[in-house]
């Protein structure tokens, strides 16, 4: 489904790669949405989890952007040089954006990852995906935003996807 299709009004967790293409401006479609929830449109939900892993993609992407690393093992390269990590900032600004676009973020538990795991093993997904999966359900949620198809395979849940990456 397209993210206009979601109606006014409804809650809706969001997964890392629609923040990612946000503060990246590789989808005009991902802005919108999360304009929509900032708007209070629809309530945004997503986990730690995610907004930790948009914290260290971007600052990956950051890292690449201003030519300190090349691309390719970007993460080895930082753990290697710290000093450029300390030399990163928009990364963390950005991230830090989240909670002020009307979006929650929703704090992972045991329970989750106990019904992760089941996610896993019911529907093949990776770990951080399942986790989110857990978060959504638990919540009582049926809409998820992701660029990511194997949310496609889970029974109940209404993936939404941007079709401009």
């Amino acid at each position: 489904m397209k993210f206009d299709e979601l109606p006014a009004g409804e809650s809706i967790f969001i997964d890392a790669n629609i923040f990612v293409y946000h503060f990246t401006g590789v989808s005009e479609e991902c802005t919108r949405f999360l304009s929509r929830c900032e708007e209070g449109a629809m309530a945004g939900y997503t986990t730690s989890q995610v907004v930790l892993e948009v914290m260290h993609r971007l600052m990956m992407l950051e890292a690449v952007h201003k030519g300190l690393v090349s691309p390719g093992n970007v993460a080895k390269r930082l753990k290697d040089h710290p000093e450029i990590v300390k030399s990163l900032s928009v990364y963390a600004d950005n991230t830090l954006k989240i909670g002020a676009m009307g979006v929650s973020v929703v704090s992972l538990s045991s329970d989750h990852c106990s019904s992760a795991r089941r996610f896993q093993q019911q529907y093949g997904l990776l770990t951080n995906d399942a986790a989110l999966l857990a978060a959504c359900q638990d919540a009582g949620c049926s809409n998820l935003a992701t660029r990511d198809e194997d949310f496609l395979r889970v029974k109940g849940i209404r993936v939404y996807l941007p079709s401009d990456v």
